[in-house]
């Protein structure tokens, strides 16, 4: 080489990794300077000094003053890929060369260099016995090695070269980096090759001892011990080097579990899972299953309790502060706080709360924890169907789970927090299971202090735990279930409770989640009770906090412009929510002969619906449309036997059996049922056929029989929320459901008059004025002069 190519000879800067003379190596290029280096080399001949690095775990570029002086004059012998992705270069040392300077220039590290020739300062006898003792030290090493190097044994033996050999051992024994350069840097041949055989003779110690251990675990391998052979291995090295006693992580297992409080049953299943684990070693598949299973032991709260003060007057005060209105439902709460506090460990009843919703079941759970100073736990139930979600997997299976019980009780790091389980009526069956069995350990104040999750496989205790469920309808809890919990119903909210929930609770939380301030956005009165009256028409307040937030995005926008501060009307309710969804003046609507309003009951709270009624002729059929259910046609047939019993009176000479009958409860799109439609079917007829309306203000509800007798029905007070909301006037309703009406607020039976009926001649005396005639053999009622509509069903 010439002396022009090593001034300012492109360097090629490598990591872990010393060139020495003579050997041939792999190098990836993929840094930018190196990459540039190559280009460089491949124009100039192809020379590159390659210089170590001397901090090889920095992954950043690599500096001038990060590489050694001494490095490898080296050869490219073949280049391959591209300067996008990276170069994979193979390299051949040449000579060692001695850097007197670096730069960076071009792109690249430069280095101006000179040869520096090794030193021979052995005479022939010396350096005969050195090439004995270098080869049979590195057969020796071959020899340990558990590969098989026969041909790498000749190789050695066929060598004669003491510089060379003694390059070709340093590039391939295992030294770090630094034990590497100092070979390279060495000048005397005679100190380099008896520092090699330092090194050599440590490395073959070390591959001796890892023999050793190889041929202790060859006697004693079978078919358990090769599943297990790294853990083994790692235990014969700790015992060479006196690491045994060193804490291990199954060590740490051990100590968690003294620490975790367990009963003695399970603490003895863990322990003997501990032991598996410790048998089978961490390279089985099965021991990460283990390992879940015993993080998931130590993980519960066994023994860990909140501790809990009981102070009614404090816990009155949270739930009055979270919620207005709910008296009855306070007042309850309250009752078994108070058994709580006079018997400590007693086992209280589970709570169940029924509602529609929006109504506040769910975050009367949170008071109620909050009040007791507990944990709130939340497992939704809706859309569960399989038995597993409650009660876990069991682990034989791929990925399994423990349940959501278990799993909630983890989240919350105590063994009695308050544990919420939401929409509990929404729980399916399928082929899968049926999670509602599950839950009737579960909720077993008798049973739930053994509960067994499969996953988990011994019991924990869950009497300490309050348990709360919530649900829309009792329709779809099995009875079982049902009979395990204290139902406590939670109807909606009347107007006046509505105007101050939106305005002391609802508005302040929306103003804060859109930025605004009081200052900024104020609702009028007068706007609010618009919102709940002509926007809403729901048993809870979800729909008006969703109204409450649109209002507030509105003036958000008005704010940013003008900067000021704004008064919500009534006049701008309009612009800002679109046009009133709802007339709130229902009852001021004409209505024709035939059509009645009627109450029912929904998940959802009560609703007003109108039963419409025409009559053609025809041949006396009866046609029946809206979806109605079988006990709602079978209302409808008893119904029109009661009013074909009354037709001579209603109507004299009408020929019914010339006459169809058409009965409509409009929203066809819902499925409706119940005996509860009977009293309005029966004035719905009665009106078409005497042809007077019935008064729009009033609506009715109550179940028929065939002797006129007028039954109690359900739902009373979420059916006279409806009628108010909606706003009726006059409601007629059965005698025996009076005492329903005390659950009713006291303003809401000011503004109504209800009219309580034992038969059906009370029913048509108050809705249409008709004077109902008692039917007996031979009885043929008076001529009568039938109204003008009557007349026309005759024509």
């Amino acid at each position: 080489m010439s002396v022009d190519v090593r001034n300012w000879i492109p360097v090629l800067p490598v990591r872990n990794l010393v060139v020495f003379p003579g050997t041939a190596v792999p190098v990836r290029v993929g840094r930018p300077k190196s990459i540039q280096a190559v280009k460089d080399a491949a124009e100039n001949g192809k020379w590159i000094l390659v210089v170590a690095a001397k901090e090889a775990e920095d992954e950043k570029e690599v500096t001038p003053s990060q590489l050694y002086h001494v490095g490898t004059l080296a050869k490219i012998e073949k280049i391959r890929g591209n300067e996008k992705e990276g170069f994979q270069v193979l390299i051949r040392g040449e000579s060692r060369e001695k850097i007197s300077e670096y730069k960076v220039e071009g792109g690249c590290i430069r280095a101006k260099s000179e040869l520096w020739p090794e030193k021979n300062d052995l005479d022939e006898r010396v350096s005969g016995a050195l090439l004995q003792s270098l080869k049979q030290t590195a057969k020796e090493i071959l020899g340990l090695l558990p590969t098989d190097t026969r041909q790498l044994e000749e190789l050695v033996s066929g060598l004669e070269d003491l510089s060379f050999l003694s390059y070709l051992c340093a590039a391939n024994l295992e030294i770090p980096l630094e034990k590497k350069q100092e070979l390279l840097e060495i000048n005397s041949l005679k100190d380099r090759v008896l520092t090699l055989l330092d090194q050599m003779t440590l490395q073959k110690a070390s591959l001796q001892v890892q023999s050793e251990i190889r041929d202790r675990l060859s006697n004693k391998m079978g078919k358990v011990q090769r599943e297990a052979i790294l853990r083994q291995h790692l235990n014969a090295i700790k015992e060479e080097l006196g690491e045994g006693d060193e804490t291990t992580a199954n060590e740490s297992y051990r100590k968690r579990i003294d620490e975790a409080g367990m009963p003695e049953e399970v603490k003895k299943t863990a322990l003997e899972e501990l032991k598996r684990l410790e048998t089978i070693g961490s390279n089985s598949p099965e021991s990460h299953v283990i390992r879940n299973y015993l993080d998931l032991l130590c993980a519960l709260p066994w023994s860990k309790s909140s501790e809990e003060k009981i102070d009614l007057d404090a816990a009155r005060k949270v739930l009055n502060d979270d919620h207005y209105g709910l008296d009855k439902i306070k007042k309850r709460i309250l009752q078994h706080l108070a058994v709580m506090k006079l018997k400590e460990k007693g086992r209280g009843p589970i709570l169940l709360f029924v509602g529609p919703p929006g109504v506040g079941k769910t975050s009367l759970g949170q008071s109620i924890a909050k009040a007791l100073g507990r944990k709130f736990v939340r497992g939704s139930l809706g859309g569960v169907r399989d038995d597993a979600e409650i009660r876990g997997h069991r682990r034989t299976y791929i990925g399994a789970m423990p349940g959501r019980i278990i799993q909630g009780i983890k989240r919350a790091g105590e063994n009695n927090p308050v544990f919420l389980l939401d929409e509990i009526d929404k729980v399916s069956r399928s082929f899968q299971g049926d999670p509602a069995s599950a839950l009737l350990e579960v909720l077993d104040p008798e049973q739930n202090s053994n509960f067994l999750d499969h996953y988990l496989d011994v019991p924990f205790d869950l009497s300490k735990v309050m348990f709360i469920a919530t649900a829309n309808t009792l329709d779809t809890i099995p009875g079982p279930l049902l009979d395990r919990m204290e139902v406590i119903d939670l109807s909606g909210y009347t107007t006046a409770e509505k105007l101050h929930i939106g305005k002391n609770h609802l508005l302040p939380k929306q103003l804060k989640e859109h930025g605004l301030t009081a200052e900024q956005m104020t609702v009028g009165d007068e706007a609010l009770l618009r919102i709940i009256t002509h926007y809403t028409r729901e048993a809870g307040v979800r729909e008006l906090q969703r109204h409450l937030g649109a209002v507030c995005r509105a003036v958000a926008e008005k704010v940013v412009t003008s900067n000021g501060s704004i008064r919500v009307e009534r006049a701008d309710l309009e612009e800002m929510l679109g046009p009133e969804r709802f007339l709130h003046e229902v009852a001021e609507r004409l209505s024709a002969p035939g059509v009645v309003t009627g109450l029912a009951w929904t998940p959802q709270g009560g609703e007003i619906l109108f039963i419409e009624t025409g009559v053609m002729p025809g041949t006396g059929r009866l046609t029946i449309t809206g979806q109605l259910g079988d006990v709602m046609k079978e209302s409808a047939q008893i119904a029109l036997s009661l009013v074909r019993s009354q037709l001579p009176h209603f109507v004299p000479g009408l020929e019914y059996e010339k006459k169809d009958l058409h009965i409509h409860v409009p929203s066809g799109a819902i499925p409706k049922d119940g005996p509860s439609a009977g009293v309005a079917l029966l004035t719905a007829l009665a009106s078409l056929f005497s042809g007077k309306s019935v008064d729009s203000k009033l609506a009715m509800t109550g179940e028929i029989t065939l002797r006129g007798a007028v039954m109690p029905v359900g739902g009373i007070r979420e059916k006279v929320m409806a009628a108010h909301r909606a706003g009726i006037e006059r409601l007629i309703l059965p005698k025996r459901n009076e005492r329903d009406l005390k659950d009713v607020p006291e303003e809401v039976k000011e503004a109504l008059k209800i009219e309580f009926v034992e038969t059906v001649s009370e029913v048509l005396k108050h809705a249409l004025d008709l004077r109902w005639l008692p039917t007996t053999p031979g009885w043929h009622p008076p001529e009568q002069t039938a109204p003008a509509v009557a007349r026309g069903l005759k024509e």
